[in-house]
């Protein structure tokens, strides 16, 4: 299993609200263009790297993703910028769990403070191993499953992406320059639920129905001081 695109990561950039129902599950306003935000790296949870650890007092959200790593830099990019020219641009695919701390993000953003502390706990980044481009020849026909528990409770394809990853590179280029193994996240399908210490995670990234990737980890309660409390 190859890890090595997690250690070159500079940045990891999230597309937010990319899938239609996963917005109207959380009542939000569709963007009008891409919008992201990042995670920092030592919210990776490798694979087979211990627990996913939820702190306490914090409600905790999965959120499954296709991700993608960068083979080269790019900037000032055209809105023009080609679909064959973003796959041209990636080294391959990861799948990804994006976990949210809702109500830290939820309360922060009521105040109109920064939300980084709601995406950005230990763990809060479980990325499976790195598969090759020429394993997903389309990036919109793979299919994204997570359970909790046995339970089924995100299952859909990556066809459903609101920005398609072309518009969404051209994008985040003219804002911030993309640097060479950059980790892109592209957003959720509808499902995004709890996960309580005692839980069992796994999630699942298929293409032409064969599993090219997996994640499977524990949830346990974060050890240490921390412990939610109003903003």
């Amino acid at each position: 299993m190859s890890l090595k695109y997690i250690d070159n990561a500079r940045k990891i950039l999230c597309i937010g609200r990319n899938y239609a129902a996963h917005i109207k599950e959380l009542n939000n306003a569709k963007p009008q263009q891409p919008f992201f935000f990042l995670k920092p790296s030592s919210s990776i949870l490798k694979p087979n790297d211990g627990p996913f650890l939820v702190p306490k007092g914090v409600v905790v959200h999965y959120e499954v993703e296709l991700a993608f790593t960068l083979n080269k830099t790019l900037k000032d990019l055209s809105p023009d910028f080609s679909a064959e020219e973003a796959l041209d641009a990636i080294e391959g695919y990861a799948l990804s769990i994006d976990m949210t701390a809702r109500n830290v993000q939820d309360e922060a953003k009521k105040k109109g403070l920064p939300w980084s502390i709601g995406k950005g706990f230990d763990t809060f980044l479980p990325l499976s191993g790195f598969i090759p481009k020429e394993k997903i020849p389309n990036p919109y026909n793979v299919e994204l499953i997570l359970k909790v528990n046995g339970e089924t409770r995100q299952q859909d394809k990556t066809d459903l992406m609101i920005f398609p990853i072309h518009k969404i590179i051209s994008h985040m280029s003219a804002i911030m320059t993309l640097e060479k193994g950059d980790l892109i996240l592209t957003g959720t399908p509808k499902g995004v639920g709890q996960i309580k210490p005692g839980d069992k995670v796994e999630a699942y990234l298929k293409y032409n129905d064969e599993v090219l990737e997996e994640i499977k980890f524990d949830a346990e309660q974060k050890p240490g001081p921390y412990d939610y409390k109003e903003i």
